[in-house]
């Protein structure tokens, strides 16, 4: 569970770390507890909640992209650098009077766009500073160090609430991203050769949403995590209305249920690297989801705190087995030039369905009362459950995404520049009769790689005069992307597509076609390079930065 720890550079931020998760924590008791100072609607107390989750949904993806394509270090420190700002801005218009219930609603929103540009780089930098094996571990680690600061952090943000006022809360926030941005000036990742341009970042967005639509164990964890988010949202966004209107607390034992809550998710971190030697995926987000049901409805039922406590723990174990087994999945399914907009896919699916659930679940506390709500929201657990019996989870891991061989473009006979375009790739097969089933089984698997991976208008022939001859065909935008395409195929995906040639029977290998498409009216122009025009030669360094 510790190994993650004896790498330095993943030691020192996951210390940082774990300094700036107790700000957050504490800033986020403060807002809460404002918020039901300020406004008496479960609507709006709620929203606090939603406010700082909805950002990761909708940002994320553009932050995902944006970490495959540039310097993480630097997208942290920018990130961190926002935050910093906009916890003393917070601070400042509490401190001032000047705060409403829609003004902190949106300063809480801009913190969340921040966490939303971090969240993407942090967490696939981390397979950058520790091995593939101590990569499960690691994940676990910031999940604990996360639910170590919400089992401590609330209840001293509770004690600086009561004590000082909400403004102290906020500035205590402000200086505790003063230590994460010192330890990421310093780090300096390895610094890996760009061989080809960035993609531009639609273009990038787009691949990464190709590339999970088309991946079936991430689309299944998309669609679980969505599901889990939006019934686990009501502990959470609800838990300053359990502590007001069920336990008949204030802001202290706000602080001590929070506290609960992430003590079980310490709980559960610790149990994790044992549950996953002795569990599949599938059963330990079942299980999980069904955990969580039941302490919400403890909760619902108890007008205690010490039972109260005792459910929010339970819930709290069960709350960071899920979502970390989530993340883990997601990372070991992903190859790494799309693994940061991949892991944004799965943020925008479970902070979504935990935004959606805080503002349904304020919703029914308005109409009905708190217990109905939490009752509701562990009926959607129960079905989050059952899901995984007709669509279980793939375990984390279970196929070789390390990049196979760099591999090199051709030699052409004619000038092709970065943008020469559209490239139509056609390979031709020659394939007995009685392999036929099996060949079109793998041309199967050979077509959603091909086409995950940027290939366009795949398709695949039959010579209707030599009837053992079959032609795969597809396209690709240009020169460069046919080059990206090639260099994104994995091992296991190589293993996968080798059946194919295995069934070929020429006497060499199946000959491979690379055609560029013209129209009949074309003529070759004159080009007078310019720097950092795309028509530039791939040998020229000004290409590749």
């Amino acid at each position: 569970m510790l190994s993650p720890l004896r790498h330095p550079v993943f030691r020192a931020i996951w210390i940082a770390s774990l300094a700036s998760n107790f700000g957050g924590m504490i800033q986020s008791v403060g807002a809460a507890w404002m918020m039901t100072s300020i406004s008496g609607s479960a609507d709006m107390v709620a929203l606090v909640s939603t406010s700082v989750t909805l950002p990761i949904m909708l940002l994320s993806l553009f932050s995902g992209a944006a970490a495959d394509n540039f310097d993480r270090r630097r997208m942290m420190l920018f990130a961190q650098s926002f935050m910093l700002l906009v916890s003393v801005g917070l601070a400042a218009a509490t401190w001032l009077g000047w705060i409403t219930p829609w003004l902190l609603l949106l300063f809480t929103f801009l913190i969340g766009c921040g966490a939303a540009m971090n969240g993407p780089a942090w967490q696939a930098s981390v397979g950058d500073m520790v091995s593939r094996e101590d990569l499960p571990s690691a994940i676990a680690l910031n999940s604990m160090g996360f639910n170590i600061a919400r089992s401590l952090g609330p209840a001293i943000g509770g004690a600086i609430v009561a004590a000082a006022g909400a403004v102290i809360a906020f500035l205590v926030n402000a200086v505790s991203y003063i230590g994460l941005l010192a330890v990421l000036l310093r780090w300096r990742p390895v610094r890996h050769e760009r061989r080809l341009p960035r993609e531009r970042m639609g273009v990038a967005i787009v691949a990464g949403i190709r590339y999970a639509a088309m991946s079936p164990a991430i689309g299944l964890v998309l669609g679980r995590s969505l599901v889990f988010g939006f019934g686990a949202s009501a502990v959470s966004a609800l838990m300053p209305l359990i502590a007001r209107d069920l336990v008949g607390g204030g802001p202290l034992t706000f602080g001590l249920l929070l506290g609960a809550f992430g003590g079980g998710a310490v709980a559960g971190a610790l149990l994790s690297a044992r549950l996953r030697l002795a569990l599949t995926t599938e059963r330990i987000v079942r299980w999980s989801c069904l955990a969580f049901a039941a302490g919400a409805l403890a909760a619902a039922a108890s007008r205690d705190l010490v039972p109260t406590m005792g459910a929010l723990f339970f819930a709290g174990a069960a709350w960071v087995l899920a979502l970390s087994t989530f993340n883990v999945t997601v990372q070991l399914n992903s190859p790494r030039w799309v693994v940061a907009r991949a892991l944004s896919l799965y943020q925008m699916a479970a902070f979504g369905g935990m935004a959606g659930g805080a503002w349904t679940w304020g919703s029914v506390a308005d109409a009905q009362d708190v217990p109905t709500a939490l009752i509701a929201a562990s009926l959607s657990l129960i079905v989050c459950a059952a899901i995984g019996f007709r669509l279980p989870l793939p375990d984390a891991g279970a196929v070789d995404l390390d990049p196979r061989p760099e591999w090199r473009p051709p030699d052409t006979a004619i000038d092709i520049q970065p943008r020469s375009g559209p490239v139509v790739v056609a390979v031709e097969f020659l394939i007995r009769e009685e392999d036929i089933p099996e060949f079109l089984q793998a041309m199967r698997e050979r077509r959603l790689i091909r086409r995950r991976s940027g290939a366009r208008r795949w398709t695949l022939l039959r010579d209707v005069a030599d009837p053992q001859l079959w032609i795969e065909r597809f396209q690709v935008p240009n020169w460069v992307e046919y080059i990206r395409h090639n260099n994104r195929i994995t091992e296991a995906e190589l293993a996968a597509t080798g059946r194919a040639r295995e069934l070929h029977i020429g006497p060499e290998p199946p000959h491979v076609r690379r055609m560029i498409e013209r129209p009949t009216d074309w003529l070759p122009k004159p080009k007078v390079p310019v720097r950092g025009d795309l028509d530039t030669p791939l040998t020229d360094p000004r290409m590749f930065g």
